[in-house]
């Protein structure tokens, strides 16, 4: 009888045993698997969206109108391309955002994030696939009849910008007006913005 006792707490062991290496195991595994919660401005890789996450201006996205909206309205735009997984993209939020502050209330902010421009073969002048060269960042400036008065890929910065719209409001050059001066309303885009 005793040894029937001492084999059945033997195998209770040996059983006990192999949960808590599967355990341990599944644990290790679980650690090893786990990414870092630290968004980066100089990687690609996807930290959310990047006007919430880098420009602290989560009012961008989605735009208020759309392309055709803002066009039929008679509404400068300014359309920026852009992808959440973009190094460069990351970077130039701010700039965008800067733009937003500077020509929102006047013209129509429209960041678009490439991933959600459909697949076809041919676009009218009224969508947002029709002026996407394949490169982001990009931005193309309309004035209110709808003509393009600048259309660059790349981080174009934002004096770039702001020249097209002073023509297009009929603002003073630069040069010859108070310059503006921005204010921080965050710690990360204040730091971006020197």
């Amino acid at each position: 009888m005793n040894g029937i006792k001492f084999l059945f707490l033997h195998k209770k062991t040996n059983w006990q045993r192999l949960i808590f290496k599967a355990l341990v195991l599944l644990a290790c595994l679980f650690i090893v698997n786990i990414q870092s919660a630290f968004a980066g401005i100089k990687n690609d890789i996807y930290d959310g969206n990047i006007f919430v996450v880098y420009a602290g201006n989560g009012s961008l996205v989605p735009a208020k109108q759309t392309l055709a909206q803002a066009i039929a309205e008679h509404k400068p735009v300014f359309l920026a391309f852009y992808v959440d997984d973009s190094k460069d993209c990351k970077e130039y939020a701010i700039t965008i955002s800067r733009v937003q502050e500077f020509y929102g209330k006047a013209a129509e902010i429209i960041p678009l994030s490439v991933d959600t421009i459909p697949s076809k073969k041919t676009y009218s002048p009224t969508e947002p696939g029709y002026y996407y060269s394949g490169v982001v960042p990009q931005v193309v400036v309309f004035d209110q009849s709808g003509k393009v008065v600048l259309n660059k890929q790349g981080q174009v910065p934002f004096e770039e910008i702001d020249d097209r719209f002073r023509e297009v409001f009929n603002l003073l050059p630069r040069t010859e007006s108070v310059q503006l001066k921005r204010r921080s309303f965050n710690e990360f885009s204040s730091e971006l913005s020197k």
